[in-house]
Order: C-alpha cells, then sequence, then structure tokens
C-alpha cells in the first residue's frame, strides 16, 4: 500500500511518502514562507525524486486539525483537490495524535503542545505501552494549567513537544511535579512521516473518507466567528 501524507497543520510544511513499512521520501520545511507558497512546490519535488506517478498511490493522509486554522484550510484543499482528481479517498489524521506518534519508543506519558493562543494549547495524552499506541485524553484545546494539572495527578514521566513547549516552557518548569523532558528538535515538531504511518494505520481500520465529505476539525470557532457571535450577542444585550 502507498499513502501520500500532507501536514500543514502548524507552522512546519511537511510532505511525505509511505509504502507499507517503508518511509520513501519525507519534504519538511519551517520558513517564514506560506503554506500556499510551499506545499504544492514540495509536493512536485518529491514526486519527481520518487519519480512518483500518483495515480500510483491508495489514499491521502492529512493533518485534519486542530492546528493553524489558514494552515489546516491549505492542507485540506491540497489534499481534497488531488483526492478528486485522482479518485482517491482521505484519511483525517488528528493532529496532535500525529505530533505523539513521533515520539514512538517513548516509555511514559506523551504530552504535544500546540500554541493556541491566550494561554491555550491543542493537547492531548498519549502512551506507547508495549508497541501499542493508547490515548490517555483525546486532543482539546484546554488552558495550560488544566493539562498540567492532569499530568500532576496521572504521576507518571512526561514528555513534552510541539510548538507550544517553547510558549509554555518557563510554566511547565515552574508547575510540572512529575519528572519531565522535552523532545529535540527532530522529534519537536509535526512531521507528514507520522501522518502517514497513522494515516495508513487508519485506512486498515476502515476510517477513511470520500474526498468531498473531508472537512478539518478546528475544536474551536476561529477569532473572526468568535468576534462576530460577540457583536450578535451585544447586540441583542442592547
Amino acid at each position: 500500500m502507498k499513502l501520500l501524507a500532507i501536514d500543514s497543520s502548524g507552522l512546519v510544511a511537511s510532505i511525505a511518502v509511505v509504502e507499507d513499512d517503508k518511509l520513501l521520501g519525507e519534504y519538511t520545511i519551517n520558513h517564514k514562507k506560506t503554506h500556499s507558497q510551499t506545499l504544492l512546490p514540495m509536493l512536485d519535488e518529491v514526486v519527481k525524486m520518487l519519480e512518483l506517478d500518483l495515480s500510483e498511490i491508495d489514499a491521502i493522509a492529512v493533518s485534519g486539525g486542530p492546528g493553524s486554522f489558514t494552515g489546516l484550510r491549505i492542507g485540506s484543499a491540497t489534499a481534497k483537490g488531488l483526492a478528486l482528481a485522482l479518485d482517491k479517498k482521505i484519511v483525517n489524521v488528528p493532529t496532535v495524535d500525529a505530533l505523539a506518534w513521533n515520539m514512538w519508543g517513548n516509555d511514559g506519558i506523551i504530552c504535544p503542545l500546540m500554541d493556541a493562543r491566550r494561554q491555550q494549547t491543542y493537547t492531548g495524552l498519549y502512551t506507547l505501552e508495549n508497541g501499542e499506541f493508547s490515548i490517555v485524553k483525546e486532543q482539546c484545546v484546554v488552558k495550560i494549567q488544566e493539562i498540567v494539572e492532569e499530568i500532576n495527578k496521572i504521576g507518571k514521566k512526561v514528555t513534552f513537544l510541539g510548538d507550544g513547549v517553547k510558549v509554555f516552557k518557563d510554566y511547565i518548569q515552574e508547575n510540572v511535579e512529575v519528572p519531565f523532558v522535552f523532545a529535540p528538535a527532530s522529534l519537536n515538531e509535526q512531521r507528514a512521516s507520522s501522518v502517514a504511518v497513522l494515516g495508513m494505520k487508519m485506512f486498515n481500520e476502515g476510517k477513511a473518507t470520500e474526498a468531498r465529505d473531508h472537512k478539518p476539525n478546528y475544536l474551536r470557532l476561529s477569532q473572526a466567528e468568535r468576534e462576530r457571535q460577540k457583536k450578535v450577542r451585544d447586540f441583542k444585550i442592547c
């Protein structure tokens, strides 16, 4: 089985192709350019280097949220356009789950942290015990205080990773009561290879969807939508 994966849920843009248990290629870049400028050229380069006929892929996996609203829309639109053109299904891989997958082989709790602004984080809690990937707490958006309190209650060693580490590092160091470490740079950010491997697992479990039905999972309203709702509420009060 051959699967193409896309991740543009955060600052990193990443493309990967996996065939069965082999990573054929991965292109990841963390630069100031927008994903609309990088994703398609990256995909084109990977296709050329692998001499890949896109019609040969079995499905497209995409990091489906949560994350950057703009990034998710770009990634989902790219995946959806390709899937419709190629008549392939899409695997909507939860962003935080895929980020946790980076830490395969970890012997404690895995806590991805993505900066969601306003002292909030897109996060979840995971384990990889005996080669089994388990979700302790499903991906969610909460205050950093809430996830730290839950970690302290569990009482096990934890590994933090994600772009939220930089934002919340001081708070973590001051308030986490269990042993903890931060992931190295090579594993800290989103990687399409993790989306691909987790996506292949989900595909084999029958969790792929028709391209026309795909949409990102934002977990919360965008700032513009929140402000619009606030104006509506304020108008009703007046």
